[in-house]
């Protein structure tokens, strides 16, 4: 069977602000092909995908997808309202197989600062429906040595925004990206931050990880500043015009993506919205690029990614600890940038897309 879907996934989806002819708009293709491995040959099999949401920097124009699959759902019916393709298989020997294909656009997300900063000054009151990025979640804790930690960074700070580059420039200088960390990281700050003092862990600590850790540490501080802040998990798609670090594809713009998933963060600054940061790619171009903190290309990137993406990237949701749905057997999820599976009440290693069973390519259209 196969479900075509043009121009945005579903009709809840927020309608995108329209593309101008001036601005650089990139196109990529993106499949994912499951053929769901499991040791036993006869199995039954759940999966959920994350599907992107729509936005003025990002619009899903086509979704098409077909497999053998017994029932399929899409929805976003979770308390982070995350877009999901759902499909499940009854148990046989048969193989469980699904092809999704969509086309995406995106465009360089970019808030000037002179914005920030003026919104800033305003000091305006926060609107009710971003409070809930203040809360504090399993992995996200915004009171004892993070709230302390907080208030130390931000120091004689009273402005908002001021606050958030605080935090920011600490987390990009008292952290690193650890190669030994599996996937994007779990995002636990408990087990980042383990100092007993607050001045210990300003002065002292140097905090590795990937992705998700780096950026559920800036998170939690900002939270527990009182500045709402969210991390945004997704994809990288292809080639980055900044350094191959952050990006790469082939020279006809295809790239096998399968482990490229990426979260990033943002910040909410009323009168301004919310604002892109990604200071865990920092980390990244410094290891990769066997740089030191202090070289003018970390620091070009640095400054840039206080306030921007590069958009060879598209985002999936904001979901931390919370629950799928149809409800999965194992709940609640940590986070849901990568496929999730489950064979009865076991969770297939999503880290391992060989032994999960899939591939996620991009092709840029020209």
């Amino acid at each position: 069977m196969k479900k075509t879907l043009l121009c945005g996934l579903t009709a809840v989806l927020l309608l995108a602000t329209q593309l101008t002819a001036a601005e650089t708009v990139r196109r990529f293709k993106v499949q994912y092909h499951f053929n769901i491995q499991y040791p036993d040959k006869n199995f039954p099999a759940k999966l959920w995908n994350p599907l992107p949401y729509n936005s003025a920097y990002q619009q899903v124009r086509s979704l098409t997808f077909s497999g053998n699959y017994d029932h399929f759902l899409l929805n976003r019916d979770n308390a982070c309202d995350a877009d999901i393709l759902y499909a499940d298989w009854g148990k046989s020997e048969q193989p469980k197989k699904i092809a999704i294909e969509m086309v995406v656009e995106t465009r360089e997300r970019s808030v000037p600062i002179s914005i920030i900063e003026k919104a800033s000054r305003e000091n305006l009151p926060l609107p009710k429906e971003v409070q809930r990025y203040l809360k504090p979640t399993a992995h996200i804790p915004t009171d004892g040595i993070i709230k302390g930690l907080a208030d130390r960074i931000t120091q004689r700070k009273t402005d908002r925004f001021e606050k958030v580059k605080a935090i920011y420039y600490w987390c990009t200088s008292h952290t690193f990206r650890d190669n030994n960390v599996k996937g994007c990281g779990p995002g636990d700050v408990h087990k980042m931050v383990t100092q007993k003092e607050v001045e210990d862990a300003y002065k002292n600590g140097y905090y590795g990880g990937k992705c998700t850790d780096l950026s559920s540490l800036f998170t939690a501080l900002c939270r527990a500043a009182g500045i709402p802040t969210r991390e945004v998990f997704g994809i990288r798609l292809g080639k980055s015009h900044f350094s191959k670090a952050l990006g790469k594809s082939d020279e006809k713009g295809f790239a096998t993506i399968s482990t490229w998933q990426h979260c990033r963060a943002e910040y909410f600054i009323p009168g301004a919205g919310w604002i892109p940061a990604d200071p865990a790619d920092i980390t990244k171009l410094e290891l990769v690029e066997y740089l030191k903190h202090n070289d003018p290309k970390v620091k070009k990137l640095n400054d840039k990614y206080l306030h921007s993406w590069e958009m060879n990237w598209i985002g999936f949701n904001h979901g931390r600890d919370f629950i799928l749905s149809p409800k999965p057997e194992q709940f609640p999820i940590n986070m849901l940038g990568y496929p999730y599976g489950e064979v009865e009440d076991d969770v297939l290693n999503y880290y391992d897309p060989k032994a999960f069973g899939f591939t996620i390519t991009s092709q840029e259209l020209r």
